[in-house]
């Protein structure tokens, strides 16, 4: 039985792009929901909305396609979890693959307030069939300017989902005043690497990442956000006036880099034992790797503290950078140790490059753990 066209033949479908929507309570995700659902590029969505949360998509609701799943007018389907959401996601799979809905393009994840993304994202990393068929796009963190200091300084989740956000929306900033640029300037100091963007920025920008739903590969230099951490940020904390929440301060962002190509024991060495040994402490780690033995086909990886996973190689790379690149987020963890890690398992020479100074630099400058 050979009667499908040659070209798709390695039978695995291209995974369906997956973005966390998360942030602080009533820092207006709902109102961004629904405005991201009349975009074109999201028609054919699939919205989960965790029950808890205080997500009214009720000017879209057309008719109820089955138990708990609503069919929305831009052709999005939106459906409340009350169980197990990797449940839903497999079920949803089901549905799709046998025909009983529209085969959608993407999934929007709603998270309740003030939900530490990392079961979630975990989930997702994790789950063996999931993980193949969903690709985690990016986790984007909502936070409004009005109460957003307050809700920093005395939530530490608060604190995760702005660490692990792949890109950052403030709402309500024209209430805000100067208090708006001070949130800026502290989210970028929590997390250098992820775009801060207003609420009406267009929906490409808020939900891209590395998977492009038509499976073009997308700008992974963007999704990576590394360009960010190549300057210390320590120091656009010098000229504040004022003090940088010592919580803030614990968490720090940083990438590493080979411009070989990285023998795969060693680094599956490298991610074993800096998860193993300190899970807790890595909030994300997001990176492009050269493996020695394939190293024209990038790997993907994707890691939530001692969860990581390789959901993907890429065909090719997608542009002339051919170099290894991690970016981690860590917290109470001195990212000269982790340096020093890679080096031991790469080989690399202690200083092997004009700029290794610079890439330790202020090594001290770490709170300790």
């Amino acid at each position: 039985m050979t009667d499908s066209p040659g070209h798709q033949v390695p039978g695995r479908p291209l995974p369906i792009p997956l973005t966390v929507l998360t942030g602080f309570l009533g820092a207006g995700k709902t109102t961004l929901l629904n405005r991201l659902l009349r975009a074109p590029a999201l028609a054919d969505t699939v919205v989960i909305v965790n029950e808890f949360g205080e997500v009214g998509l009720d000017h879209l609701l057309i008719e109820t396609v089955d138990e708990g799943m609503i069919l929305l007018g831009a052709g999005c389907l939106c459906c409340t979890v009350r169980g197990d959401l990797i449940a839903t996601l497999e079920d949803l799979l089901r549905k799709r693959d046998n025909g009983r809905i529209q085969p959608f393009r993407r999934v929007v994840i709603e998270t309740t307030g003030l939900a530490d993304p990392a079961p979630i994202l975990h989930a997702l990393l994790y789950h063996p069939y999931v993980a193949m068929r969903y690709a985690l796009q990016g986790v984007v963190t909502v936070v409004d300017a009005v109460n957003g200091a307050g809700t920093l300084d005395a939530h530490p989740e608060a604190l995760r989902q702005v660490a692990v956000a792949d890109r950052l929306v403030v709402t309500k900033a024209d209430l805000a005043g100067a208090a708006a640029e001070d949130l800026r300037e502290r989210l970028a100091g929590i997390n250098p690497g992820a775009p801060v963007l207003p609420p009406d920025a267009p929906a490409e920008d808020l939900l891209g990442g590395l998977f492009d739903p038509d499976g073009k590969v997308a700008d992974v230099r963007a999704w990576l956000g590394a360009e960010a951490l190549d300057h210390d940020h320590h120091h656009h904390h010098g000229h504040h006036h004022h003090d940088v929440n010592r919580h803030d301060a614990a968490i720090r962002a940083f990438h590493l880099v080979s411009e070989a190509p990285v023998p795969r024991a060693a680094f599956e060495m490298f991610l074993d034992l800096l998860r193993s040994a300190h899970g807790p402490k890595l909030l994300r780690l997001k990176g492009l790797v050269a493996l020695a033995d394939d190293p024209a086909r990038p790997v993907v990886v994707h890691g939530v503290q001692h969860v990581v996973h390789t959901p993907a190689t890429l065909p090719a790379w997608p542009d002339g950078d051919t170099r290894s690149r991690l970016v981690l987020i860590v917290r109470d963890l001195d990212p000269a140790f982790v340096r020093r890690l890679w080096d031991a398992f790469l080989g690399h020479p202690a200083v092997d490059a004009p700029d290794a100074a610079a890439l330790t630099a202020n090594p001290l400058a770490i709170p300790g753990t």
